[in-house]
């Protein structure tokens, strides 16, 4: 069972946030005594190999290790042992992305808070990454040490009423909430000062632990956080599987490289093994390679994963982010342990199917989706103007949005795998969640030529509206009208779609009348009585015109300014149809 450790320090740059709470220890760190105080064995990948992170005490990468204690009752009866992985999370906000890796490959989460200090901007941003990927969590109120011992009770509960305040609409209202000092008197003080509290806190992880489903069948994957090289014996990489299993003699392959090696060791924690399975933190050893070539990412049973250029995926909004998710935005996107930039574009279903059951892991081509300027959400500009495509009348927001995702440079990931969209170019002082949706992966894009061999298979649709006005009537089944089109417009291309004017009747475009962009409106069912003595009614500008019958006969049926009778074409045209062709119902 994987249990991260989130610490969250604060300051102007990585090199300066030594927060007591995050890093794990090492005989040169200087801060960082948590993790030590529960850990009884380091994982080589426990120690950050970034010169400032050795020297300052700082976490800037992940860090493992493991916890094991007796098999609480709840887990089993007789003597056993549970085993924890501890992940060490760097928790600075400029450190966001290898947050979002780390949080990805744990069952609890453990959210460290300075007591002094209580919730801060990138405590708020963690909180949010726990509610994306993990079902449970445990607070850490730490440096209890620091209050003075006569308040230090009241001030412990008055933190701790605070965090269930702020945790109320949260998934994890009401979770355990611990108070430790994991060193007392600070990274000065003699290695013989006991810690407060920790003992209390491993029973609280015992009480929260649970078995989480495992599952040996399927491809193997793997996240790769650490890859270093051992003299005489081959390249290690340590990560998490993520699925399936692998065994001794098996052979891997490191997408990222393009090249697929044999498992020659595996060690949990110092400890060889031949087998590993979903769930497990492992190194395993393979054939010599450069290990500066996969600093982080996956390696995975030969052929198994996708390399893609685009996606579609179905997401949500995080509620926290300030702002409207728009069309054509760029943000962050992370998919797995990997970052790169993307471009976005959202959809909907149609509005008469906006109530409809989420569709879950899968993506329907055969359906039609509603091109939407934004995601749709209270309040946005998008979802006001869809209120007059609601067939249901109640102006209602979809129960499911999709987003085709971009990528500036292709990302190797599973499908179905989780995604989230940030803007991490935010100043990190800035009081606001840089996270702005989260989604499932559903459909991935191998072909950098995907804008023409693809997405002309997703049938997404913009609505187009168009509003014109009958300038005079020719006969009882044909109208002269006029602001639909421009001048040089060609209106070849309309003639055959359908058309309704203001009062009610129905007519077909004929085509152009004239070279101002006027047209001809065939009316099949006739104009009705009431319409045709509106349209030919004279208005006072009318009856001054001049005497001659021409003149009289022209003004006669020019429809007057004042009440015009409106022309509507409605037609919807699909986003990757190269042809452009408009489409009416």
């Amino acid at each position: 069972m994987a249990v991260p450790l989130l610490s969250l320090p604060r300051g102007p740059a990585p090199q300066e946030a030594c927060e007591r709470g995050g890093p794990w220890a090492h005989r040169q760190r200087q801060d960082g005594a948590l993790g030590p105080a529960l850990t009884h064995r380091f994982h080589r990948a426990a120690f950050d190999r970034a010169p400032q992170s050795r020297a300052r005490g700082i976490t800037l990468d992940l860090g493992f290790s493991c916890l094991r204690t007796p098999l609480p009752p709840h887990l089993g009866p007789g003597p056993g042992e549970l085993q924890l992985t501890l992940v060490d999370c760097p928790g600075h906000a400029s450190l966001i992305r290898t947050i979002i890796g780390g949080a990805q490959i744990i069952d609890l989460m453990m959210l460290v808070i300075d007591v002094t200090k209580g919730m801060q901007t990138q405590s708020a941003e963690c909180l949010v990454i726990g509610q994306i990927a993990c079902q449970k969590m445990v607070v850490v109120l730490n440096k209890i040490d620091l209050l003075p011992e006569g308040k230090r009770q009241a001030a412990i509960e008055k933190m701790t009423k605070k965090m269930q305040k702020t945790l109320e609409n949260t998934k994890f209202q009401g979770c355990p909430i611990a108070a430790v000092a994991a060193k007392p008197g600070g990274p000065e003080a003699p290695e013989t000062v006991n810690p407060l509290g920790v003992s209390e806190l491993i029973e609280v992880l015992k009480s929260q632990a649970y078995l989480p489903t495992r599952d040996p069948m399927g491809p193997f994957l793997m996240a790769i956080d650490h890859c270093f090289s051992i003299k005489g014996q081959g390249t290690v990489m340590t990560g998490t599987v993520l699925s399936g299993s692998v065994s001794l003699g098996d052979n891997v392959e490191i997408p990222a490289l393009k090249v697929t090696k044999k498992v020659k060791s595996m060690q949990m924690f110092h400890t060889p093994v031949t087998y590993a399975m979903q769930g497990d933190r492992v190194g395993v050893c393979v054939t010599q390679f450069d290990p500066k070539l996969l600093e982080r990412g996956l390696i995975c049973t030969p052929e198994s994963l996708q390399t893609i250029h685009a996606a579609v995926i179905s997401l949500k909004k995080i509620q926290y982010f300030r702002g409207a998710l728009q069309t054509k935005a760029k943000f962050h996107i992370t998919v797995g342990h990997e970052t790169v930039m993307g471009k976005v574009m959202f959809f909907s279903p149609a509005p008469a199917y906006f109530s409809k059951e989420p569709l879950e892991n899968a993506f329907d081509f055969e359906k039609e989706y509603l091109y939407q300027e934004e995601y749709l959400s209270k309040g946005s500009k998008s979802s006001e103007e869809n209120k007059e495509n609601d067939q249901t009348g109640e102006g209602q927001l979809p129960r499911q949005q999709w987003a085709l995702l971009e990528f500036e440079k292709p990302v190797t990931c599973p499908k179905f795998c989780l995604v989230i969209g940030s803007k991490l170019d935010t100043d990190i002082h800035a009081n606001t969640c840089r996270l702005a949706f989260h989604g499932i992966l559903l459909q991935g894009m191998e072909d950098k030529n995907y804008v023409e061999t693809f997405l002309p298979k997703l049938k997404m649709y913009k609505l187009k509206h168009k509003e014109g006005q009958v300038e005079r009537v020719l006969d009882d089944y044909s109208v002269i009208g006029r602001s639909l089109f421009k001048k040089e417009t060609n209106i070849q291309i309309f003639v055959g779609l359908k058309v309704k004017l203001s009062t009610g009747e129905e007519g077909v475009i004929e085509g152009g009348f004239g070279q101002s962009g006027k047209f001809k409106i065939r009316i099949p069912n006739g104009l009705k009585p009431d319409t045709k003595v509106f349209l030919t009614v004279p208005s006072k500008k009318k009856s001054k015109a001049g005497k001659g019958d021409t003149a009289k006969e022209d003004e006669s049926s020019k429809v007057d300014s004042a009440q015009p009778v409106t022309v509507s074409l409605l037609f919807k045209r699909y986003v990757f149809d190269t042809q452009k062709k408009m489409i009416q119902s």
